[in-house]
């Protein structure tokens, strides 16, 4: 994983570095990102690399219980400012490592993914296949082109945890600048 440390430099140089309150295409990509979920509700959510909750703000509005994490804490400090609602809980940790406990109808992996090393990810995607519930969605967002802190470009992010994610794609929009899927587990089978 890219280290704590250049993430710390850039929030000390900046409480937004990536602009992600102002800029339009940040703000456009959250507004598809929630009109995408083919759900208007879910029960238990999980978003990583949450940054200042700028896209946990579009997403509480949807659920019931929401944990937004990140690996460093003076994001969090304004996230908590930015998304006050009490059943949204922020906490510091880092994917894999911190994968919270319990089954989720939704997770998010939104600009993390390629910050990550292959086996990482392969980790993530194995996690995922633990915690999703039976219907449950998750999310890829991805920024599609290679920059120095990555260490794969958002395509194949996507693509290294779509290989491993037991779950079907039910949407899928790909723009010059970033890929957006929403995969679906499969419904629970009664036993008979």
């Amino acid at each position: 994983m890219t280290a704590a440390e250049y993430f710390e430099r850039l929030y000390a140089e900046s409480a937004d570095p990536w602009q992600l309150a102002e800029r339009e295409y940040e703000l456009r990509k959250y507004a598809l990102t929630t009109a995408s979920l083919p759900r208007r509700r879910y029960r238990r959510a999980f978003e990583p690399g949450c940054s200042i909750g700028v896209l946990t703000g579009f997403l509480a509005s949807r659920c019931d219980e929401l944990l937004a994490t990140d690996p460093v804490a003076a994001p969090l400090a304004r996230a908590r400012e930015v998304v006050p609602d009490n059943h949204v809980r922020f906490e510091q940790g880092r994917v894999p490592d911190d994968w919270p406990p319990g089954e989720h109808d939704l997770i998010v992996l939104s600009e993390l993914l390629y910050y990550l090393s292959a086996p990482e990810r392969l980790e993530v995607a194995e996690r995922v296949n633990r915690s999703l519930g039976p219907g449950g969605h998750l999310v890829l967002v991805h920024w599609r082109w290679p920059f120095e802190a990555a260490t794969c470009t958002g395509d194949e992010a996507h693509a290294d945890v779509r290989a491993v994610v037991d779950a079907t794609c039910v949407v899928e929009h790909v723009e010059a600048d970033f890929r957006l899927e929403v995969l679906a587990a499969a419904e629970s089978v009664p036993s008979g």
